[in-house]
């Protein structure tokens, strides 16, 4: 036997369905997160804070304040008062970088000022103004350009 409220199939019944999560009772509140694709992480009381650009992805802009940015896609952009940078074989980096620690198996192309330890591997390429406190470079990598020593009087 059929409900009261149920017609036969084909007379144009719309069941009163909810058509966001929100809209369902008991349901917890869900806020917008980064678009596909960019990953970001920040975990309370370590307050470590990652931003993941993730294959295929474009990101353009300015990034500040970001304890680590993974670049597996491509990034157009300044960054700064961020602790490490790390560009996978499949990144690219465009812009200026003014940072702790980096690590290039991608593709580097700007200003990149290195506090700490600048690791090239092996697929990895670096060009433009290039300033690092220490250096390592695999068998493979490339590092072209102006490329010297870190000074602090250079504005580190």
């Amino acid at each position: 036997m059929s409900s009261p409220t149920s017609k036969a199939p084909g007379t144009g019944f719309v069941p009163d369905i909810p058509r966001r999560a929100v809209d369902i009772p008991g349901s917890p509140i869900r806020r917008p997160g980064p678009p596909a694709g960019v990953q970001s992480s920040n975990r309370m009381g370590g307050e470590h804070k990652r931003l993941q650009v993730g294959r295929e992805i474009s990101l353009s802009g300015e990034i500040t304040a970001c304890d680590t940015l993974v670049v597996e896609g491509t990034v157009d952009a300044k960054l700064e008062n961020s602790q490490m940078l790390e560009i996978t074989e499949t990144g690219t980096f465009r812009g200026a970088v003014r940072i702790e620690e980096a690590s290039v198996a991608g593709l580097f192309d700007g200003e990149l000022t290195v506090r700490g330890t600048l690791s090239v591997k092996t697929k990895g390429e670096v060009k433009g103004k290039i300033r690092y406190g220490r250096l390592e470079v695999e068998l493979g990598g490339i590092v072209r350009g102006d490329v010297a020593p870190f000074e602090e009087n250079e504005g580190g």
